[in-house]
């Protein structure tokens, strides 16, 4: 992801490792395996495939791991988030016993890993409590039962989470859960796959793949990489039509320091909408508490400090010990209509092109669901997970479930006979963002600290909807489908695939 510098936020992660730069693909090659996305979709992927003796190329359009990737807060977690009850009524109880054993395995996946490439990311089992919200719907018995009957016959309903100064009431204890450095992770995978042969090129934009007899890929430079597989491990799917099936959410996280640390790390969720998700991590000798939460469809708010102060506000009044705000930043994920992400082949037509999207909140361990699903698919070798996470299921939420979403999709093109946010440029202070109506024609103006301002098109180059500004990360972002564009229009995340006019 080419992240905007100016005025973006930084994630813990990155403040706290540094990111890996790749060489440019600066002339044609030939690859048993092009994996496009190096963030832990595409990385675990890439790993897996040169461990089973493919020669493997991965490319990015920014830094290694410098995506959505390195803006989670990294829980390993068999406790799916759309809960365990609803995946049995959307998706059988054979497909969720599936569903919740993949789930523990990619736990255990991760585990090996670091364990085989002896990679220092502060790897941990541990506990994790799901406790009420005041206001949730989720029945906590009900998600009890569901967990036994899909194999997790360890959790157990306890009276309150064994965390200090915390009061959860009643919960569910979830244990053998797991977290990590998720940077220092990659940057293990990056080392592997290099001692394998692989190799990674950053800064290198994909416009196109063919996958059908001759699997092609192109990069915006013109430049070649042909393969036997493509696989798409990009946050959203390059030249993919799914964005009616994959909402796109902002999610917004915080750091806090604390005065005093916790004698055993813990991840905590809630069972809110939008949930509260938490977590500790050691750095440089003191602990780091990160809260994450306040989700909302992208492009559709523009209050991010509002939201950080939320989590913060949470933090102080759930935990005596929390202190100072640290940290805060913001990442970008996918939702799908059944809980469960899209792995495997692309479609029938295209069997030579695998998917991995559509994280549901879930993206460590879905990703490292579709890194393994897809090395085993490759390999020829037959896997029960191919129907529960194919990408070309039909949809299993009823029709009142489904309608939200679809409207929330819809409505904002009302925004093409709104007035303008403003009447001239002048208008605009420094580091501001907002939409200037000339005539029919509708533009995103930015004015940059220094005062420069940079005027583009405001109609979104996926199917045309109005961007809006938002000002935590300083970027267009389109409320239909999810498609951000830098302040200068240049594409951070698809469905879009091209730049904001400058007409």
């Amino acid at each position: 992801m080419n992240k905007s510098d100016e005025g973006a936020t930084t994630s813990f992660w990155e403040a706290t490792e540094q990111l890996r730069e790749g060489i440019s693909l600066d002339s044609d090659i030939r690859s048993d395996a092009c994996v496009i996305g190096a963030g832990i979709a595409g990385l675990t992927t890439a790993y897996l495939l040169a461990r089973n003796g493919r020669n493997v190329v991965v490319v990015d359009d920014g830094l290694i791991g410098g995506g959505e990737t390195c803006r989670t807060t990294a829980h390993l977690s068999n406790a799916i988030d759309d809960r365990i009850y609803r995946i049995e009524k959307w998706h059988g109880e054979e497909n969720a016993k599936l569903a919740v054993s993949a789930h523990t395995a990619a736990i255990d996946q991760i585990e090996q890993i670091v364990q085989d490439e002896n990679i220092d990311c502060d790897f941990t089992r541990l506990d994790g409590y799901l406790f009420e919200a005041g206001d949730s719907e989720d029945d906590l018995e009900e998600e009890l039962s569901a967990a036994h009957r899909c194999g997790l016959s360890r959790v157990e309903f306890v009276d309150r989470a064994s965390i200090p100064g915390f009061e959860s009431g009643g919960c569910l204890r979830f244990p053998d859960q797991g977290q990590f450095h998720i940077l220092k992770y990659l940057s293990g995978l990056v080392r592997a796959i290099d001692r394998m042969g692989g190799k990674l090129f950053s800064y290198t934009r994909i416009t196109g793949w063919g996958g059908s007899d001759a699997p092609r890929v192109t990069a915006a430079n013109g430049r070649t990489i042909s393969a036997d597989r493509i696989v798409l491990a990009t946050n959203y799917p390059l030249q993919s039509k799914m964005f009616a099936e994959l909402p796109a959410y902002r999610t917004y996280a915080v750091g806090v320091g604390l005065d005093q640390a916790f004698p055993e790390p813990f991840l905590l969720w809630d069972t809110g909408d939008p949930y509260i998700y938490v977590r500790t991590q050691q750095i440089d000798g003191r602990q780091i508490l990160i809260v994450g939460g306040e989700d909302h469809r992208t492009g559709q708010a523009n209050d991010g400090e509002v939201r950080f102060q939320r989590l913060y506000s949470w933090a102080k009044r759930k935990f005596p010990q929390a202190a100072e705000l640290e940290y805060k930043w913001s990442g970008q994920c996918f939702e799908t209509h059944d809980g469960l992400a899209f792995l495997g082949r692309f479609s029938e037509s295209e069997p030579n092109v695998f998917l991995i999207t559509g994280d549901s909140g879930m993206g460590m361990t879905h990703s490292t669901i579709g890194a393994m699903l897809i090395t085993d698919l490759v390999a020829g070798r037959a896997n029960p997970l191919e129907k529960v996470f194919d990408p070309s299921r039909i949809a299993t939420q009823s029709i009142s479930e489904a309608v939200p979403e679809v409207i929330s999709s819809t409505i904002p093109y009302k925004e093409w006979v709104t007035p303008g946010e403003i009447e001239s440029e002048s208008e605009l202070k420094n580091g501001e963002g907002a939409i200037l109506r000339e005539g029919v024609s509708k533009y995103a103006i930015y004015k940059d600290e220094s005062g420069k301002v940079t005027k583009r098109s405001a109609v979104c180059t996926h199917m045309g909807c109005i961007v809006q500004f938002n000002s935590t990360e300083k970027t267009w972002d389109c409320p239909c489908h999810g498609s951000r564009f830098s302040v200068d229009g240049d594409v951070i995340n698809s469905p879009a695939v091209t730049p904001l006019s400058e007409e």
